[in-house]
């Protein structure tokens, strides 16, 4: 298993009740690919360096994971296919 950093923004409208059921299942893709999320930070709503999808603003989450090949593949299928998720990207940290 590698560390990796993840980040992905959330579109803005969705509500706090929403928000939260998506960052739990987004989270969630990697203990069930064992993996382990070390630290989840919420960075809360911020301006966009450009639009996306007609919104420029979104709501940043920031995750450092030990991960497995499978957690980072799960992370990306869930979040390419939510259309509440306007960005996310996973690097080696």
């Amino acid at each position: 298993m590698k560390k990796y950093e993840v980040m992905y923004i959330i579109r803005p409208t969705l509500d706090d009740e929403s928000r939260k059921a998506l960052i739990d299942e987004l989270n969630n893709a990697f203990a069930a690919n064992n993996s382990v999320v070390d630290s989840v930070k919420e960075m809360g709503f911020r301006d966009l360096a450009y639009e996306i999808d007609g919104e420029s603003k979104g709501y940043y989450v920031l995750l450092n994971v030990t991960a497995t090949v499978e957690g980072i593949n799960e992370f990306e299928r869930l979040a390419n296919i939510r259309e509440n998720v306007i960005r996310h990207i996973c690097v080696l940290a």
